[in-house]
């Protein structure tokens, strides 16, 4: 039995027959059959992203040379928008990322009809891969759409707005662009009504809080002096935005969610001497506050590396609040994966941490063993 394979549920007959159809039915002399023939044939040797790219060579085998009349054709063949009533998760249909690859291949002499196509485009599928090399090679011109683009009635090219200028974003080229230069974009979206846009703007103060935490304090304590989203929305955002910085305990994420770090508790920790590699083994925490506080309560391990060193990762556990001089006692199961492709275990001393408003409170050491 085969698992799985997201290219081949993305990129096939079907799919690409879709795209033909689209096609031939804005320009007849399009030969679909051809097209098809040569798309498939592709296939087997490339991968998801390269699949991507080799459909845009086919394409661009029949599209018009010059950019403009390329532009058109590409505008001509596409399918209505997407859905106008979703409001989230409705990020399109990956068959139609080619047409992005044919616009940032021909179009960086062509600005302003580039970014045109590419706001015709990403109302079909997200555009966020196209635009970033418009916005490495022509940031001025790039940035003055957007913040038209801010207030466009569609949410997919608002969201391409955030999305599009994230310091990080998966997938993608990085853009030379200081992480702090689109911020006052983020400010006309962080109101926007659609969950599909402001995840976006959280994802991006993400990947900003990496480099400059201060940054996105400011923005968020802005934010909330404004109050133009509302409180609830906001309150999700800001989760949202400050989760790496949560992961790592940082004292102004924790007081901005409301986890003091200095917090009075008393955390006792029990597990097992020894853990078996591919077994779980079970981590109770009991945790005692003489007042009602808020926790966040994460374990890291201090995995041992090939080398002898160790490396921390960081698990959730919980977020609540103590009631006073009431105990709580939380379990966690958790199973050493030997076989995960990203993190691999070896065997030996290792320690586990228990971490109470990002602050470890209380330790354990065991030994990681070998399965028999």
């Amino acid at each position: 039995m085969t698992g799985f394979s997201l290219k081949d549920h993305l990129f096939n007959a079907a799919t690409v027959k879709g795209l033909a159809d689209e096609i031939s039915s804005a320009h007849p002399d399009f030969d679909a059959k051809r097209f098809q023939s040569d798309a498939l044939a592709g296939f087997a040797e490339r991968e998801l992203k390269a699949r991507i790219e080799w459909l845009a060579d086919c394409l661009q085998a029949q599209a018009p040379s010059d950019f403009a009349a390329m532009a058109d054709w590409i505008e001509a063949a596409l399918p209505p928008p997407l859905d106008p009533a979703k409001t989230d998760d409705d990020f399109g249909h990956f068959i139609h990322a080619p047409y992005g690859v044919l616009i940032a291949r021909h179009g960086t002499g062509h600005v302003e009809r580039a970014l045109s196509a590419i706001h015709a485009v990403t109302q079909r599928f997200s555009m966020e891969y196209a635009v970033r090399f418009f916005l490495t090679d022509h940031a001025d011109q790039t940035l003055d759409h957007m913040a038209d683009w801010v207030r466009d009635p569609n949410y997919h090219v608002r969201r391409l707005v955030s999305e599009g200028t994230r310091p990080t974003l998966p997938w993608a080229p990085r853009i030379g662009l200081d992480v702090l230069r689109p911020l006052p974009l983020l400010d006309a979206l962080h109101a926007d009504p659609t969950r599909y846009v402001t995840r976006s703007v959280c994802n991006h103060l993400n990947d900003v809080a990496k480099v400059n935490a201060k940054a996105v304090y400011d923005r968020l304590d802005k934010w909330r002096a404004e109050g133009d989203q509302n409180a609830p929305e906001l309150d999700w955002m800001s989760r949202h935005a400050l989760r790496t910085l949560i992961k790592q305990g940082e004292p102004g994420a924790m007081e901005r969610l409301g986890y003091r770090p200095n917090a009075e508790v008393d955390v006792t920790i029990e597990m097992p001497d020894e853990a078996i590699i591919d077994d779980v083994t079970e981590i109770a925490i009991t945790l005692l506050a003489d007042q009602k506080t808020p926790v966040l309560v994460d374990y890291a391990i201090d995995f041992r590396k090939a080398d002898g060193r160790q490396k921390s990762k960081v698990f959730k556990v919980k977020q609540c609040v103590l009631q006073p001089n009431e105990p709580l006692r939380l379990v966690k199961r958790h199973r050493f994966k030997g076989d995960a492709t990203t993190f691999r275990l070896y065997p030996g001393k290792h320690d586990v941490h228990v971490m109470v408003n990002g602050v470890v409170r209380a330790s354990q050491r065991f030994d990681l063993l070998e399965k028999a």
